[in-house]
């Protein structure tokens, strides 16, 4: 009988124990449910802020697109007043120039002007139809500043081209082409170009792009002018020029010893040589077989020149004045003798670099592409009749 109650009381012992644990694994239960519910709410509420976070971020990132497309709106709005404002004030120095700082003899000047009209009067006869010479610089647009202090750029000179061609330095192989002006300045340094390579290097700044040939000029022993055929890319003609003893046609580019410029009346060539090194010459050449059609020594000195280009028949030539950053044009040779050095009317150039290495006239846009210092710039011009002068 003892042993039946020592039974009993161990299985209710043991009852009680497993009672016991039960009890506490509800318990350990109950607590993890608690824990798991109340990470759930957190995290729902953590997703709910996020969700709204993002919103706030998406809607601040629309006010500053609107912003920002305000604030560039507004910048067009003043680059495009600064740039009118830069043309009004080149316009007004162009009409108010200073007068030059170095006296000339006029009676010395009247007497070279006359001998050579006399001179062109008795071996030349009228070359030129076209009446129109320069009158001022209307306005000025820098297009951008990419390559070095010296080179060349240029829109090929002819009807329903828009290529832009790029001679940097004074001395390579290879020119850059745009397909406009537009992607020219558009671009970032030199990329959407294409690469030309020539047969053989360039030398100077004199070079020109006309009728889809590019006049570049190749200095050994002799001066040499080349043709180069930019569409099927070959040589279409070369020549030695037939004059001796050259030397640098502009003082201040002495890398520079001939010029070839473009006008309405075709392709000219301005140079210099040791016989009368201290003036400039000019000379008309057929394009098509780069034939010599008549010569012309000038009065135009070499001393302090920049750079010229021909207008109509007329060459102007461009000086370092001695006020800092300003050229002028300061001597004026008509090949039809109507226009003269006293005729001519007073063009300040409104330069703001160093010294322009090459001045390129595009007879059909009435616009001269500089290049100053790594800067590429459009002057555009005003013209008036020579008649009116």
């Amino acid at each position: 009988m003892r042993g039946l109650v020592v039974l009993v009381t161990l299985a209710c012992f043991a009852n009680a124990q497993h009672q016991a644990l039960i009890d506490y694994l509800e318990r350990r239960l109950l607590a993890i449910e608690d824990r798991i519910s109340l990470w759930h709410e957190e995290t729902t509420r953590y997703a709910s802020e996020l969700r709204e976070l993002k919103q706030q971020m998406v809607s601040q990132l629309d006010n500053l697109d609107k912003e920002k497309e305000i604030l560039r709106t507004n910048l067009d709005s003043v680059g495009t007043r600064v740039d009118r404002v830069e043309r009004e004030l080149d316009y007004l120095e162009t009409q108010n120039g200073a007068q030059p700082c170095v006296d000339v003899d006029d009676k010395l000047i009247e007497q070279q002007v006359s001998l050579v009209k006399e001179k062109q009067k008795a071996k030349y006869s009228k070359l030129s139809d076209c009446s129109d010479m320069l009158s001022s610089i209307k306005a000025m647009k820098i297009v951008k500043r990419v390559g070095g202090p010296k080179g060349m750029w240029t829109k090929d000179i002819s009807r329903g081209s828009g290529k832009v061609f790029i001679f940097n330095g004074t001395d390579k192989d290879t020119i850059i082409q745009f397909t406009s002006v537009q992607d020219f300045a558009r671009s970032l340094n030199m990329s959407a170009s294409r690469n030309l390579k020539l047969p053989s290097a360039w030398r100077g700044t004199g070079h020109i792009v006309y009728n889809n040939h590019a006049f570049y000029i190749n200095q050994a022993d002799e001066i040499t002018v080349i043709k180069y055929d930019l569409k099927n890319s070959s040589v279409t003609d070369s020549v030695v020029f037939p004059v001796q003893d050259h030397v640098p046609v502009y003082g201040l580019s002495p890398e520079t010893m001939m010029d070839l410029a473009v006008d309405e009346e075709g392709l000219w060539a301005i140079y210099a040589t040791r016989e009368n090194e201290n003036y400039m010459s000019l000379a008309k050449m057929d394009a098509r077989s780069l034939d010599i059609e008549a010569m012309w020594d000038t009065n135009c000195p070499r001393e302090n020149a920049e750079a010229a280009f021909v207008v109509c028949g007329t060459l102007y030539v461009v000086y370092n004045t001695m006020q800092p950053g300003r050229s002028r044009v300061q001597c004026v040779f008509d090949v039809n003798g109507m226009v003269t050095n006293e005729e001519a009317p007073q063009i300040y150039f409104p330069k703001r670099y160093g010294a322009h290495s090459s001045l390129k006239y595009n007879p059909q846009e009435q616009l001269l592409y500089a290049w100053d210092d790594g800067y590429q710039i459009l002057y555009k011009l005003s013209m008036k009749k020579k008649l009116e002068i």
